[in-house]
């Protein structure tokens, strides 16, 4: 399946459920939500997003823990479903969806170009998954991290979390 047969699926599977989504992007800067609402239809599942490009704006914004964000930096699992969380909060959607890494050209906050942390958080709990897209150019690890998104997000509409996890 082409990754716009996956995002097609995935809003109709929204529309169909009856469920909404808000997305909360940092590396990506807003590509994800994009690629969602390119979809006719797509306004009767997307909420809306937030890019929180700054560290300082997942905090401000989206109410990831200030001392966490110190601590760790941005590119990390928790940071990805706090970021998730938040938006989920601030724009009451059912699903929140994050990305959260480096897309290089070199490495940042001490990782890798190509490493990824996105989360999904439902009600139900939430699904955080690590990604190491390398040897790839900047435009392709936006895009790898899109797609590997929207995949989680299908991934857990359709068979939910990948373990029992509640959001705190």
């Amino acid at each position: 399946m082409t990754s716009d047969d996956a995002t097609f699926r995935l809003v109709h599977d929204l529309i169909d459920s009856h469920l909404t989504i808000a997305t909360a992007e940092s590396l990506t800067g807003g590509l994800l939500c994009s690629t969602l609402v390119n979809i006719a239809g797509a306004s009767d599942a997307v909420r809306g997003g937030v890019c929180t490009y700054a560290t300082e704006l997942k905090a401000d914004i989206l109410g990831v823990d200030r001392a966490h964000l110190a601590r760790t930096g941005p590119v990390d699992a928790d940071v990805a479903i706090q970021m998730a969380q938040g938006v989920r909060t601030l724009m009451g959607a059912d699903i929140g969806i994050s990305t959260t890494g480096v897309a290089g050209p070199g490495p940042a906050d001490g990782h890798e170009a190509g490493t990824v942390h996105i989360a999904c958080v439902t009600p139900e709990g939430f699904t955080q998954r690590e990604y190491h897209f390398t040897d790839r150019s900047r435009t392709q690890v936006r895009t790898a991290a899109v797609d590997a998104a929207i995949t989680l997000v299908s991934d857990v509409v359709t068979r939910g979390h990948d373990e029992p996890n509640r959001v705190e």
